[in-house]
């Protein structure tokens, strides 16, 4: 029996750490290293059991000694030498970013136009609780594809994925976990939009918000096994190429995850609309039958110790994401509702998915260089006191370089995306001087802000003993499609006040 010293905090890294290391610790007679970071417990458990590894959150994934410090030369051929990490040119940075950046764009401006087409259909004008869904559904890549990418790319620069059974391990058991997310966050979305368009209505129908649910629930868990699958993939295949998963993973998961959902969402909706009337049961049937295949998801995510620690304490981002996005639901579901400013639909996914994306990669690559650089609880010097904005975009370091590049791309994509609306024919607004400046400001403000929260939450997570990778993106994608739906409402306002000189500007 080894006394093993843990944490007060919930557990939730994903990544296993070796428990060889507790054996051999153990048959040393030697205690756990670095013991100001651990709080004495008194559940011991066997090494049979910590061979199955509950993974502690403040547990590092490079042990001390590996660790990489300012100043520091890497020995080649020592099995102590730090851990460095992958040195990345300036140009080459840029380069990884901009493409998945340009694809993910692409990808959510065709979510914009598909929003503007269903937007039509008879399901979404009596059931307009739906569009309540759209940012919970769609910020579902936040909460748990960008997430899994982020905590995948990270395991794949510390060298956590080099082993093919340790590899195996963490992706079967966060798919599994992710499955199960999916499902759970999927039903609270469909109860979030029945409370959140009741409230104002006073009412709702009970074919309607059994409806809500099936839909919820079905796409939620149908997009998350297509997504996870691509993702794995394209994390898989950085890896070989080369490439720094940071940078193109998070992007990628969004580039046509918001397309799939929205589309999954739509049909899905549709079908089931059109059974409301002759065969009512088969919305209820389609949602049991889906939360039934749960709890085998649950058994599978619970045999891999990679996974199992968040099936119980990896639901704290997940659901306030989950809220969060829903607020900007009902904001989307307002707005829409005033025929001034109905022009709005087809924008909102575009500006939600950039922001989105851009802080995800910043997240990304901040969890990704504490991890290299400091133990969890620890913060590196440059980072500690209080927050000064202009400490994420001044200065030479990785990070701020990194921020940088995200803040300059914000103007040049908004506009290449939207001349492709433009050309397109689609957004019902004329792209005037005053149109384009406040649409630019609008973007520039909302992606600011979320770099600026970004530097902020990630250091803060990492000082409480946290994973930066499981809980940072949820809340800052849910913050983006909040900031992101609220800013562009304003933005319209003012349009419509200003006149514009658009007439067609809701229409």
């Amino acid at each position: 029996w080894v006394s093993v010293r843990t944490v007060s905090v919930p557990l939730g890294t994903m990544v296993s750490v070796g428990c060889s290391h507790l054996e051999e610790m153990s048959k040393m007679g030697t205690d756990l290293p670095r013991t100001e970071f651990y709080k004495i417990t008194q559940a011991p458990i066997s090494l049979s059991e910590s061979r199955d590894c509950w993974c502690m959150e403040t547990e590092p994934i490079l042990p001390e000694d590996r660790l990489f410090r300012e100043g520091e030369e890497e020995e080649e051929g020592s099995p102590n030498a730090p851990h460095g990490m992958p040195r990345e040119p300036l140009l080459a940075m840029t380069l990884q970013i901009v493409l998945p950046f340009l694809l993910a764009g692409f990808g959510t401006v065709s979510a914009g136009i598909a929003l503007d087409v269903v937007q039509h259909w008879e399901v979404f004008k009596k059931i307009t609780e739906i569009f309540i869904l759209v940012p919970a559904l769609l910020g579902l890549k936040g909460n748990l594809e960008m997430t899994l990418a982020s905590r995948l790319s990270t395991a794949v620069n510390v060298g956590k994925m080099d082993s093919t059974s340790e590899k195996w391990n963490l992706i079967i058991g966060n798919l599994a976990l992710k499955q199960v997310q999916a499902a759970v966050v999927g039903f609270l979305a469909a109860v979030a939009a029945v409370i959140l368009g009741w409230i104002p209505n006073g009412g709702f129908q009970l074919s309607h918000a059994v409806l809500l649910c099936s839909s919820s629930v079905a796409t939620a868990f149908t997009a998350s096994l297509l997504q996870g699958i691509i993702m794995v993939g394209v994390i898989v295949g950085s890896k070989r190429k080369g490439i720094n998963p940071d940078n193109v993973a998070t992007p990628i998961a969004a580039s046509f995850g918001d397309l799939i959902t929205l589309g999954i969402l739509a049909w899905i909706s549709k079908g089931l609309y059109s059974c409301l009337d002759s065969r009512p049961y088969v919305s209820g049937l389609v949602c049991v039958s889906l939360l039934s295949v749960t709890p085998l998801c649950v058994a599978i995510a619970s045999r891999h110790p990679a996974s199992r620690a968040l099936l119980y304490s990896g639901w704290e981002p997940v659901i306030t994401a989950m809220v969060i996005s829903s607020i900007g639901g009902l904001i989307l579901d307002h707005t829409i509702s005033d025929p001034n400013l109905a022009g709005i639909v087809v924008y909102a996914p575009i500006m939600n998915g950039i922001g989105g994306n851009l802080v995800a990669i910043q997240s990304s690559r901040i969890s990704t260089y504490l991890h290299f650089h400091s133990t969890p609880g620890e913060v590196p010097e440059e980072a500690r006191g209080c927050y000064q904005p202009w400490r994420t975009f001044c200065g030479t370091g990785v990070n701020q370089r990194s921020a940088q590049v995200l803040l300059l791309l914000v103007v040049p994509g908004h506009v290449v995306f939207l001349f492709v609306i433009h050309l397109m024919k689609s957004g019902h607004t004329t792209l005037s001087p005053i149109f384009m400046g406040v649409y630019l400001t609008v973007a520039l403000l909302q992606v600011f802000l979320l770099l600026c929260i970004a530097d902020w939450m990630v250091h803060f997570i990492w000082s409480k003993g946290k994973d930066p990778d499981s809980f940072s993106i949820p809340y800052l994608t849910a913050l983006g499609d909040l900031l992101g739906t609220a800013l562009l409402a304003v933005g319209f306002r003012i349009l419509w006040v200003l006149g514009d000189g658009d007439s067609d500007v809701g229409d």
